[in-house]
Parts: structure tokens; sequence; C-alpha cells
């Protein structure tokens, strides 16, 4: 198996948040490529996919209060983003929902564009952003939320509780305030009182997710093809299956099951410590 297979492996089997950090690092392959500007070496994006504080664009292009959550100005901008969000997503998905964790990445994002925009305008600015920041701060402030008193292990500082980690992280946001990149920490901040929102609805039983999860669904019944019933004869077949019949069920079952025992200790133990011949066999069943 290539790399490229075991890419793509990981993409099908890591769920969600694998999917979501897939997603960005793509944009960010296509931005450099289509917007980085090689003579002063620095992006360029354009007001159709960074969001701007200026109403004239954003009213007209309402669908860049999403699109600014998928690209980044910066290689190392990238890197910390998906070092935070693997960590944040892996402490939301052990108390919640992947349908959840989409939901709270797309709405956080929007929150947070649509009350750094607003600041924006009000303060009589204005400048454009883009980076997942926001949405990954609407994650981790939930699971904070959630569970603050969780024990976290970091590297040489030993175990921590959840909240000291979020209280850091928050802390250095309100210390940049005012001295630079004053919009991304208006939405850092906006994020991270969406996260904490997110999870006091949800505890008195208002999941804000559900919108995600019927738009999601509408598009998706909207483009995919009504299945056709073509007239078809009753016949009863009262004959015993063959023995050929029979073996191919057995196959089967036994494929079947050695894909769930491969799957089960992925869940346990990760999908790094599967041996390559198990990552081939999962790569063909794949197909």
């Amino acid at each position: 198996m290539n790399i490229l297979d075991d890419l793509k492996l990981q993409y099908r089997l890591g769920g969600i948040a694998m999917r979501v950090i897939y997603w960005n690092i793509a944009c960010f392959l296509v931005s450099l490529i289509f917007f980085y500007q090689f003579s002063i070496g620095q992006f360029d994006f354009p007001n159709w996919l960074a969001l701007s504080s200026d109403p004239q664009v954003f009213m007209f292009k309402p669908w860049t209060f999403l699109t600014y959550a998928f690209f980044h100005f910066g290689f190392m901008h990238l890197l910390f983003n998906m070092l935070v969000l693997n960590f944040a997503s892996n402490l939301f998905l052990t108390f919640f929902s992947q349908k959840q964790y989409l939901g709270l990445y797309i709405l956080g994002a929007i929150f947070s564009g649509i009350v750094f925009a607003l600041s924006y305008y009000f303060l009589g600015n204005s400048a454009s952003i883009v980076g997942a920041s926001a949405a990954i701060m609407a994650i981790l402030v939930a699971a904070t939320t959630y569970r603050p008193l969780m024990d976290v292990r970091l590297l040489i500082i030993g175990n921590v509780k959840l909240w000291h980690i979020t209280g850091v992280i928050l802390l250095l946001d309100l210390m940049q305030f005012r001295l630079e990149n004053m919009g991304g920490h208006i939405s850092h901040l906006a994020g991270a009182f969406f996260g904490f929102i997110f999870i006091k609805l949800l505890q008195n039983g208002t999941d804000l997710s559900i919108i995600v999860s019927k738009v999601l669904d509408f598009f998706a019944n909207l483009f995919r093809k009504s299945p056709t019933t073509p007239f078809t004869k009753v016949h009863k077949n009262y004959k015993k299956p063959t023995e050929k019949t029979s073996s191919r069920i057995v196959t089967k079952d036994k494929t079947q099951q050695q894909i769930d025992e491969i799957l089960d200790k992925i869940s346990q133990s990760g999908y790094d410590c599967l041996t390559k011949e198990e990552k081939e066999f999962l790569f063909r069943a794949g197909k």
C-alpha cells in the first residue's frame, strides 16, 4: 500500500474530525497554488473566500462567513491550528456525536464571523480574516464547559485540568487583544463564547447542531437521484440454496468479521497500530 492509499484509508476511517483536518489542509494547498504571492511572500485571498468586515462585501458574499474558517495565512498558522483542533476534537468526541461536532464547527465559525464583521463595522475599521481558530475555540471551550475538571496529560508538565489549558489560551487572547490582529482575537473570543452557549443549551435540551444536520440533509436529498422502481415479475422460488450460494455467504461473514475486528483495534489503539497487511486488507475491502 502506498502513501496515497494510506491517506485515503485514514480519511475514510478517521471520522469527521480527521476529515475536517484534511479539508483545511486541502484548502491550504489550493490557496498556496492560486493565492500565494511569491513576490511579497504572503497570501492575497480574494474577498469571495476571506471574510471582510465591509458590509458592501459580506452582504453580497454571505458564504464567506464559513469559507474563511478553512483557509490560513501560512504554514505555521495551519500547523498550530490543526494541532489544537486534533486535541480539542478528541476531547469533544469523547462525549458527543460527530454530527454535533460538525454542527458546532460550522455554527461556531459563522457566529464568530458575524461578531467580527459587526465589531469592526461599529469600530470604523476595515479588515479581512481567514483561519479556523474561532471554530476550534468553540470546540475546545465546549469540551471544557462540559468536563472542566478532566485530567489532561501534557509532555514535561504532566497532568493538568482541562480548564487550565483553555484558560491559558483565552488569557493569551485577552492579553494580545489590543496589540495586533484584533479582528482575529475578537473572533477567537466569540468562538469561545459560542462553545459555552452551545453546551449550556444542549444540557437544557436544545441541540443547535440539528440546524446544520437538517440543512446538509436537505442538500444531500436535493442532489440524490430518486430510485426508480421498474416493473418486476413476482416469482417464488422454493428450491433449496445450493452449496455454492452457501459458500459465498460464509465467506462474506468471515470477511465482515475480520473488518469488524480491525475496526475494533483502531477504536482501541488508533489507526497507526495496524499492520501493513491489515491496512491493505481494509483498503481492498473499502473499494
